[in-house]
C-alpha cells in the first residue's frame, strides 16, 4: 500500500490553468486508488482490532481476568491474520512484505509498521495458542508469557500506525486530517477491541472491556467529527456518497455501542448487542474513511483548493 498519488507539483500545474479548482482538460489531477476497499480498508479495521485487542488482553491478564484475555487474544490473533492476508494481497505478491524488511526508514510509516508487525504478529499468534493447548509445561511455559508482553506491548503501535500511514499520502481527504487521523484510529480500535471483549466474556468479566469500549467509542467520535470541522472543502467528501452514508452509520452504531457500554454491566444481551454495534461502528469508520479518499481524489477541486489552503497556512 503506497497511496502517495501524483504530488504537489501535478496539483499546483493544474492550479495555473486558469481557474482555482480547474485541471488540465477536465482530467483528475491525481490518479484514483485502484486499491480493492475489502483489502485496504479491512486491513485497516482488523489491524486496529488487533492491536487494541492484544494491549487489553495483555492488562487484563496482569489481574486475572483470563475468561476476558482468552477471547481478546482469539480475536487479536484471528484478526491480525486476516489482516495480513488483506495486505499482502492488495501487493500482490508476499515477497514484497518481506521486501520492505531490507531496509530501516524512520521516516517511512509503510516500513515502521512492516517492522511493529513482524513483531506483533508472531507475538500474538503464539499467546493465542498458549491460550488454546495451555502453558503450565512445555515449551510454552516460557514462551507465553514473553509473547504476551510482546503483543500487549506492540499492540498500541500496530493501532495508531495506519492512521500515520493514510495520511502521509497526497490524497486530500486523508492528507488534510493528519493531525487528528491517529487519534481517530487508536481511538476506533480501542471501541472495536472493547466490544469484541463485550461479546466474548461473561458480563461479570467484561467490565474493562465496556469501559475501554465506551472510552474508545468516545474518542473516536468527538475526534472524528473535529477532525472533519478542522478540514476545508475536502470534508465534503466525508459527507456524500457511500463515504457518508458509511461515516453516518459509524456514528449511530457507535453512540448505541457507548451508550450500551455504558449501562449493560450484569445484562449479557446488552452487553453482547453493545460490543457488536462498536465494532460495526469501528468498521464503517475505516471503511467511511477509505471512500472519502477516494471521492477527494476525482474531484480536481478538493485537491487544488487543498493545496492552496496549505501553502496560504505556510504548511
Amino acid at each position: 500500500m503506497s497511496p502517495t498519488g501524483a504530488g504537489s507539483g501535478s496539483a499546483s500545474g493544474a492550479a495555473g490553468v486558469g481557474t482555482s479548482s480547474g485541471s488540465y482538460y477536465g482530467r483528475p489531477v491525481l490518479q484514483r486508488p485502484t486499491w480493492e476497499p475489502l483489502d485496504i480498508a479491512g486491513y485497516l479495521f482488523l489491524g486496529g482490532l488487533a492491536g487494541a485487542s492484544s494491549a487489553l488482553a495483555g492488562v487484563v491478564s496482569l489481574r486475572g481476568r483470563r475468561r476476558l484475555a482468552g477471547p481478546l487474544e482469539l480475536g487479536a490473533a484471528g484478526a491480525i491474520s486476516l489482516s495480513l492476508v488483506a495486505l499482502v494481497h492488495d501487493l500482490g505478491r508476499p515477497a514484497r512484505f518481506v521486501n520492505m524488511l531490507r531496509v530501516v526508514k524512520p521516516t517511512s510509516p509503510m516500513n515502521v509498521g512492516s517492522w511493529i508487525l513482524s513483531v506483533y504478529a508472531p507475538a500474538a499468534l503464539a499467546t493465542a495458542a498458549a491460550g488454546l493447548v495451555g502453558s503450565r509445561s512445555g515449551p510454552l511455559r516460557r514462551v507465553a508469557p514473553l509473547a504476551r508482553a510482546a503483543a500487549g506491548l506492540t499492540g498500541p503501535a500496530v493501532a495508531a500506525y495506519t492512521g500515520v500511514l493514510v495520511s502521509d499520502t497526497a490524497v486530500p481527504a486523508w492528507h488534510d486530517g493528519h493531525e487528528l487521523m491517529p487519534v481517530v484510529f487508536v481511538g476506533s480500535a480501542a471501541g472495536a477491541a472493547g466490544g469484541l471483549g463485550m461479546l466474548g466474556a461473561p458480563s461479570a468479566e467484561a467490565g474493562p472491556a465496556r469501559r475501554v469500549g465506551a472510552a474508545g467509542g468516545l474518542v473516536e467520535l468527538v475526534a472524528s467529527r473535529s477532525m472533519r470541522r478542522r478540514m476545508g472543502t475536502v470534508r465534503e467528501a466525508y459527507e456524500g456518497g457511500r463515504a457518508g452514508r458509511l461515516m453516518k452509520a459509524s456514528e449511530a452504531l457507535t453512540v448505541v455501542g457507548v451508550v450500551g457500554a455504558l449501562t449493560a454491566r450484569r445484562s449479557r444481551a446488552i452487553s453482547a448487542v453493545a460490543g457488536a454495534c462498536l465494532m460495526a461502528g469501528s468498521a464503517c469508520q475505516r471503511f467511511g474513511i477509505f471512500h472519502a479518499g477516494v471521492a477527494s481524489t476525482e474531484d480536481p477541486r478538493f485537491v487544488v483548493e487543498a493545496q492552496t489552503s496549505r501553502r496560504s497556512r505556510g504548511k
